[in-house]
């Protein structure tokens, strides 16, 4: 019999086979099959704002299966856990099947973004109580006097100076005093601290002081977590060192509860597979890892579905993908090029002025480079102060979620707007496990948006649709510029529940001729999590004039590095090959910044000289071959590669016969149309027709509008050609 503590959440009543079922084909995307009898499964679980997705994946026969639920905000482990029940009807032996679960999350970023850490104290070297609020001397915007950063996550009489000192090249100067710890951990106790960050100077040469700290702390107080930053983060920039410290400290111990629950919660279930997380940087990691480094998940959540849209430019041999993931409370996208996952340290978190540099706190270490957007099919409308529609960033999420869902919403959303336009189905939501109110929506438009503004209420669905995507295509078109690419040129890969619905009318915003839509669209950050390796990167400080650079030293210390890592990957998994990749940080002698050199061969001089210069003249237009560099960091990425699920072409069917029609808004003929209604589990790859049409599938809805063609390719994806001259 069930608890009745445990909290019953609306799932889809069956999970849908994603394989298709007309010609016994196993799918598209497939992984090594395994031997002998029975099942043997891989999970994934991407735990979002609204909606917590779910891939099942059997490895023997190749069938997908997919399932949403929403997500329980205050405990997302509550809304794991009940959600996995819906694939028991399909195997009841999955639970002892499964043999790897992956799992993303946004915890760690909506922590810091609504300020629901930990109680966080900083200890740091005498003198330097301030740097977190001195940060790089930078205004968030150039005119504004007022534009301020967010307020620092430790406030001023947290941070707790230390008498102790390490020089620049590692010579300890002051060692740290029992006396001064023992002080420092009577004042954290009477302020109840549930967290400290130790950042001193020059750690990143020379530990010891910090570890002494820590092992102080660990022995006066053990129910304090405990960061340090050389551990953390290693490298030269005391401010980006310490931010990042602090934000390490800051959610430690809410993930660590998390991460506690829900392998608690999986045990209790029954499943005995060892628990994976995403990091940041687009690789799976330990749960222990993630809670003693749980910064390394700030992206988790945005950075699975852009695996996908990698694997997808691979498979393709497509050489610029925009991955544009849309769900119920942020839209994610991240420009692609020559397939290779572009990986960023200039990460921030918590911005106080949206898509600003400089306006949050610095999180400096590899993630993937993507931007995050606060629209999503939660998205609220309103009318702001110069009498214009709004939408964002507040989100309605998944409590108490749209006006359509009957949770208790009351004010308009997208989904909402969307609904009015004819784009979703009332009756055939999220797999059927919802039914949407269609009154209640309209109510609710006419009341906030509409009568304020002397419009119907059709004619203001269309405007908080049209804002949403002006918002988006705004914010994209500065990520792709400020990465050198162009709009134009890339071929628009969408996904998540809210992706395929917005996709042809963005991607006419920002003049994209062509938008693919893969299959199993609304559940494809799931699909990423059983896609990604597991992977781990170090990133060390290591100051050396490039003319003084001794070749067999610094290769050693890469081989360390290596080392450390393949002892972390090795116990994550026993199978898979270990493949690493290796770059230094090069920059002229006194400069702040750098670019990364990759090693392909051994360490030689003259060819990072050479390479340095060519990437230097490539990102900056010019090169001083007379300036002396300086190598500044060593990079080592290291993967276990092998078993990862990969794409096959599906065989051809039959028939493209819409299932029905249904009226909807046409962007470009400005009033409802009649579109073609198709189901996606009936197109197969071969199938052609043009717009207006809706393809609905369990997960997502595609709208192609008036004037568009679709052709179906032979990995099952939707391949829309758009007119780009024909923006909405």
């Amino acid at each position: 019999m069930r608890d009745k503590s445990e909290v019953e959440l609306p799932c889809s009543k069956r999970a849908f086979s994603m394989r298709a079922r007309s010609t016994g084909r196993r799918g598209d995307i497939r992984g090594e099959a395994m031997s002998g009898t029975g099942s043997a499964y891989r999970l994934g679980c991407d735990v979002g704002g609204t909606f917590t997705d779910f891939v099942l994946y059997d490895e023997r026969s190749g069938a997908i299966h997919a399932e949403k639920c929403l997500t329980t905000p205050a405990d997302p482990s509550v809304g794991i856990l009940e959600g996995l029940r819906a694939f028991d009807p399909i195997d009841p032996g999955h639970v002892a099947g499964t043999r790897r679960i992956a799992h993303a999350t946004t915890l760690v970023a909506n922590a810091v973004i609504e300020r629901k850490g930990a109680r966080t104290a900083l200890l740091t070297t005498r003198g330097f109580r301030d740097v977190l609020e001195l940060r790089r001397h930078v205004r968030v915007t150039t005119y504004e006097l007022w534009a301020d950063p967010p307020a620092p996550l430790v406030p001023r009489h947290l941070r707790i100076p230390i008498d102790e000192r390490t020089y620049s090249d590692g010579a300890v100067l002051r060692p740290v005093r029992p006396e001064d710890i023992e002080a420092a951990v009577a004042s954290m106790r009477a302020q109840g601290v549930d967290s400290v960050a130790v950042a001193f100077l020059h750690s990143y040469v020379n530990p010891a002081n910090e570890q002494e700290a820590a092992r102080l702390l660990r022995e006066l107080a053990p129910e304090i977590a405990v960061t340090t930053s050389a551990e953390v983060l290693p490298q030269i920039k005391e401010y980006e060192r310490t931010s990042t410290t602090v934000v390490n400290a800051y959610v430690k111990p809410l993930v660590q509860s998390y991460l506690g629950n829900l392998d608690a919660g999986l045990a209790r279930t029954g499943y005995s597979a060892p628990l994976r997380v995403m990091l940041s940087n687009g690789g799976l990691g330990a749960t222990d890892t993630a809670a003693d480094f749980p910064l390394r998940l700030i992206e988790s959540g945005p950075v699975a579905g852009a695996i996908v849209g990698r694997q997808i430019a691979q498979a393709l041999d497509l050489p610029e993908v925009l991955s544009f993931d849309m769900g119920g409370t942020t839209a994610k996208a991240c420009l692609i090029r020559d397939g290779a996952m572009p990986i960023t340290e200039e990460l921030e978190v918590a911005r106080s002025r949206r898509f600003t540099r400089s306006s949050g706190f610095p999180v400096a270490v590899p993630a993937v480079n993507m931007i995050e957007i606060g629209a999503g099919g939660g998205s609220i409308a309103g009318i702001n102060a110069m009498g214009l529609v709004q939408v964002g960033p507040e989100s309605a999420g998944a409590d108490p979620g749209p006006i359509c869902y009957a949770r208790g919403g009351v004010r308009p959303t997208v989904t909402d707007a969307d609904l009015l336009l004819g784009y979703l189905n009332p009756d055939n939501f999220a797999g059927g496990s919802m039914r949407l109110d269609e009154d209640a929506a309209r109510t609710g438009i006419e009341e906030h948006l509409a009568r304020p503004r002397g419009q119907t209420a059709l004619e203001a669905a269309w405007t908080v649709h049209d804002v949403v995507n002006e918002t988006m295509a705004a914010a994209v078109r500065m990520h792709v510029t400020e990465r050198g690419g162009n709009p134009r040129q890339a071929t628009l890969v969408a996904f998540g529940g809210a992706g395929p619905l917005h996709a042809c009318h963005l991607a006419a915003k920002l003049r994209i001729g062509r938008v693919m839509v893969p299959l199993r669209a609304g559940v494809l950050s799931a699909l990423g999590l059983l896609v990604a390796p597991p992977a781990y990167d170090i990133v060390r400080t290591h100051k050396v004039p490039l003319r003084d650079l001794d070749a067999a030293a610094t290769g050693a210390l890469l081989d360390g590095m290596a080392g450390s890592i393949a002892t972390l990957l090795t116990r994550l998994d026993s199978e898979g090959e270990l493949r690493f990749q290796r770059g230094i940080d090069v920059g002229y002698i006194g400069q702040s910044y750098q670019v990364t050199v990759p090693l392909d061969g051994a360490v030689d001089r003259e060819a990072i000289w050479r390479s340095f210069a060519a990437l230097y003249r490539e990102k900056y237009g010019y090169f001083y071959d007379d300036v002396p560099a300086e190598i500044v960091n060593l990079r080592v990425l290291g993967e276990l590669v092998g078993g990862e699920l990969g794409f096959e072409p599906l065989a051809p069917g039959e028939g493209t016969a819409p299932a029905g029609t249904r009226p909807a808004w046409s962007a470009r003929e400005r009033h409802m149309l009649p579109f073609s209604v198709f189901d996606r589990d009936r197109l197969h790859p071969g199938a052609a027709f043009s717009g207006p049409a809706i393809v609905e599938e369990a997960s997502a809805t595609t709208i192609i509008d008036e004037g568009a063609t679709v052709e179906v390719d032979e990995y099952g994806s939707l391949v829309i050609a758009v007119d780009p001259e024909e923006a909405p």
